[in-house]
Order: structure tokens, then sequence, then C-alpha cells
């Protein structure tokens, strides 16, 4: 990116202080990405006005406010579930994670949901359908199906869940399937096998351990 344009690009990581978050809306940087949006934010606060986004967004704060610091991820999930009134959970997996997906399932369903899964390779043809070269592959010399993350949101859809919850899809993947849903979506797990699915690890250690990744051209 060029110098002139990193300048006028919005920038929430540049800002100093979390201006929006006391509601200061005045004398802010000109990299805000508030300045000059009145047409984005106003299309946004239409969006509020929708009964199911307002009801969504206020439930979830709800879970941030009581459970701040204090419940795990899979507790927020399940309590906001309930405030929602969600009877029917989906659980979109990839297939290296299944004993992860097969406990979360339990933990729903004991917690009264009824839960749908769909794993990532379902229905998925041989890689080599996607021009994947036999070398490309994790085992070459193997056969592996592709993944199939557009058929897991769209079978999750037709299962009438309230809600779907990622576990461990790739990168890419997830982007697929969320951008196939129609329904409403967040995600337990991000797959990163080098960390035990811990991505933020990396970036706790990039002034160390994983300094190179800051300074890729060394």
């Amino acid at each position: 990116m060029s110098a002139e344009r990193k300048q006028t690009a919005s920038s929430c990581v540049r800002c100093a202080k979390p201006l929006c978050h006391f509601g200061i809306t005045e004398g802010v940087p000109g990299f805000c990405p508030g300045n000059n949006r009145e047409e984005d934010l106003s299309a946004a606060r239409m969006a509020l006005r929708d009964e199911e986004v307002r009801r969504v967004a206020r439930e979830a704060s709800w879970v941030e406010g009581v459970g701040y610091g204090k419940w795990t991820r899979v507790k927020e999930v399940v309590e906001l579930a309930k405030r929602l009134e969600v009877e029917r959970i989906g659980i979109a997996f990839c297939i290296g994670l299944k004993n992860e997906a097969t406990i979360f399932a339990e933990i729903l369903e004991a917690h009264g949901f009824e839960v749908v899964s769909v794993c990532c390779k379902v229905r998925g043809g041989p890689k080599e359908t996607l021009g994947l070269a036999d070398s490309e592959k994790v085992l070459p010399g193997t056969h592996e199906s592709h993944c199939n993350p557009a058929a897991q949101a769209l079978i999750l859809d037709q299962e009438g869940c309230g809600l779907n919850v990622l576990v461990g899809l790739c990168v890419g993947h997830d982007s697929l399937f969320f951008k196939h849903t129609k329904t409403l979506t967040t995600v337990l797990v991000a797959k990163d096998r080098v960390t035990g699915h811990n991505p933020a690890a990396v970036l706790y250690t990039s002034n160390s351990y994983y300094s190179t990744l800051r300074n890729p051209e060394d």
C-alpha cells in the first residue's frame, strides 16, 4: 500500500484512544472510519430498526456484560442461544476436530438444545477436481476429498438451525461458509494446528518466536 493511500485508509488500529467507546465523535483523527461515512452509518442505524437484528445485538451485549472475564466462549455460546430462544443449533466442523465437535454437541444437548452437525468433507470430491496437483495435497499419493463448506452451510440452513457454530474450519473454507449461510453464525474454534488452535499466541509472540512474521523479507 502506498504511503498516500495508507494515510487516507480507515484504520482504527492507529487510533491512540478508543474514542468511540466513550461516545466521542468530535476531534477524531482523519483516518477514523466514521468520518464522511454518514450514508454507511445511517444504513447501520437503519439495520438496528429491524426487530431481529436489534434483538441479537441486545442479547449479545447482555452476554458480554454479564459474562465478561468470567464465562468461557463455550458458556457464552450456550447463554446467547438461550437468550435468543434457539431450539436447534448447527455445528459445522473440520473432520480433524471431530472429537472437539462431539464434546461440544454433548454440552449443547445437556442444555436442552437439538444439535445438527455437518463435517467439512460432506460429499466433497477429489481435490484434483479443484485443480490441485497431487503434490499439493496434505498426503500426496492418496485420495483426499476437498472440503465442501457451501454444502455445510446450505444443509444447516435447510435443517432449520437458529444458530450455527463453526468448529475449526480452515482459513478460506470458513469464509465460504459465511458467504453461503443465511443463518446467524458464530465461531467456537479457529483452526491453528501449530498453536493448539490459539492463533492469538502468534500475535503475543510476534516480537520473539514469530518475529519473522513482522519482517517477512528477512
